[in-house]
């Protein structure tokens, strides 16, 4: 993978067009070459990175400090130019809370209190979240508001209303086992992830009857490359493959799918030159899919080794923490797509969700590899939620 090898080797990692340019292959060598101008022969240059660029050296640590202060910002007012993620708070605070926690910070009680209230009023009587307050209850931003106030700890998740929750997932579910995303809207395997997941981590009961048909409407997804797609017949995607194999592992349904041609074909994801991952066959790299794509991993393994098999070395950690510490740190905090696009708080999340996925040195946090929050979070927020469901209607 990148770094790992002397720069008279790069020619066997770069792409090879065949004699045939078209734009894919211009805008892939364009990636390239920026990456070794700007990134990767900076390093090499470095006296200390030979013969072998180790984990613990200054080109691979996080810019801890940074990346909280630019988290945090996301949970303060934020400028005029997010007005067009008016329908996406939820999803703000989760990744601002998820990127904190991955980094050892807890929110003091301002902030806590803030996204709380926020959540709260983005809750529909009629069940679910909304992407803000007065929007329509969706099943995206009712994921991200699970998660985001599970992170936030018990307080936090006594404003769900769990019984118009149930009925909300159980209004978008169709016969087939899918699921809209909104009263009227898109079917795709976000859906079911979605609903899976805040049904799962909020302890819903009657699991079984709610998602009766889910599993073998996700195993429907899988292509014939190995990768999942939105819809049954469709491309494979790296947000696609994770949703499903995340439900399928709640829903343990894994029986259901050919788990190593999805492990090839994740595999093949990874980047030979850059070290990260591109979404789909024939695509750039992009730091959100260093969990999209690496997220699937420790999923893989665990089925895998659950089924007697030895899933080995699946793809290289460090081919990925090259990337993403090295080319995907912004100067002023967060992190990103590739250099020369801007910061973000869903990069930010994905990069770190990513590395820590693979196993970064500096995120010790242990995460549950199906909701993507701290496993003791998940495991509090169910244990809370299990003690509420004792004696009450649900």
């Amino acid at each position: 993978m990148a770094l790992l090898v002397p720069l008279d080797a790069w020619g066997a990692l770069t792409i090879n067009d065949d004699g045939l340019s078209t734009l894919t292959t211009r805008q892939q060598e364009a990636v390239e070459t920026q990456l070794e101008d700007e990134c990767f022969r900076p390093v090499l240059a470095d006296p200390e990175v030979q013969p072998r660029l180790s984990l613990q050296s200054e080109w691979l640590m996080l810019d801890r400090r940074r990346h909280i202060g630019f988290l945090r910002s996301g949970l303060g007012q934020l400028g005029s130019g997010y007005q067009c993620l008016d329908a996406s708070r939820p999803w703000i605070i989760y990744w601002c809370l998820h990127g904190l926690s991955l980094l050892g910070y807890e929110p003091n009680e301002s902030e806590r209190t803030r996204c709380i209230n926020t959540l709260r009023q983005c809750q529909n009587a009629t069940g679910g979240f909304g992407g803000g307050p007065g929007q329509l209850s969706h099943l995206a931003p009712t994921y991200a508001s699970v998660n985001a106030l599970a992170i936030l700890g018990p307080d936090a998740l006594s404003i769900i209303d769990r019984i118009s929750l149930r009925k909300f997932l159980a209004a978008r579910k169709r016969a087939d086992g899918s699921f809209t995303m909104h009263e009227d809207g898109e079917v795709d395997i976000r859906g079911v992830y979605c609903a899976t997941s805040a049904a799962f981590l909020a302890c819903l009961p009657k699991l079984d009857e709610l998602f009766a048909g889910s599993a073998a409407w996700i195993a429907r997804c899988q292509t014939y490359e190995g990768g999942f797609a939105a819809v049954p017949g469709a491309e494979a995607h790296g947000g696609y493959a994770f949703c499903g194999l995340a439900a399928l592992h709640l829903l343990q349904g894994a029986e259901l799918i050919d788990l190593p041609r999805l492990a090839s074909w994740a595999v093949e994801r990874q980047m030979k030159f850059e070290g990260g991952f591109q979404g789909r066959t024939n695509k750039l790299v992009d730091g959100c899919y260093s969990f999209w794509v690496g997220g699937v991993f420790p999923l893989l393994r665990k089925m895998l080794k659950a089924q007697g098999a030895d899933p080995g070395l699946l793809c290289s950690a460090e081919g990925l923490i090259h990337y993403v510490c090295i080319c995907c740190q912004h100067p002023r905090g967060g992190l990103i797509d590739k250099p020369g696009k801007g910061r973000d708080f869903y990069h930010t999340c994905y990069c770190l969700s990513g590395l820590q996925a693979v196993g970064h040195p500096e995120l010790i946090v242990s995460t549950h590899e199906a909701f993507n929050i701290a496993s003791a979070k998940a495991k509090a927020a169910q244990e809370f939620f299990a003690s509420q469901t004792a004696g009450s209607n649900l």
